[in-house]
């Protein structure tokens, strides 16, 4: 089974999903037409740093420089968390080419 984003694609949201600081409860959210999903700091780091332009291996490490972690467990935890986004739409995959 082919993955559904590699190290030189372009990861985005797409129009309508956007990061939404919940000042009430002190969360951050993911939201997109009539859904949202609450995000943890790792998921946050993630999505943070996706601004269309930066590959998935450019976003895997400096995320692995920024938390002082290996790239290779960096990048196998953001491909699943954004695999799982890509899946429910919430996440688009542009190829650099």
């Amino acid at each position: 089974m082919t993955p559904l984003i590699g190290p030189h694609d372009v990861p985005y949201l797409p129009r309508g999903v956007r990061l939404q600081g919940d000042r009430v409860r002190g969360i951050r959210v993911l939201q997109a037409p009539e859904r949202a999903m609450q995000l943890d700091q790792i998921g946050e780091a993630i999505l943070g740093e996706l601004d269309g332009s930066r590959s998935m291996a450019a976003i895997v490490a400096g995320l692995a420089a920024r938390y002082q972690a290996p790239e290779e467990q960096i990048a196998g935890d953001v491909r699943d968390f954004l695999t799982g986004l890509i899946e429910r739409r919430m996440v688009f995959v542009k190829d650099p080419t």
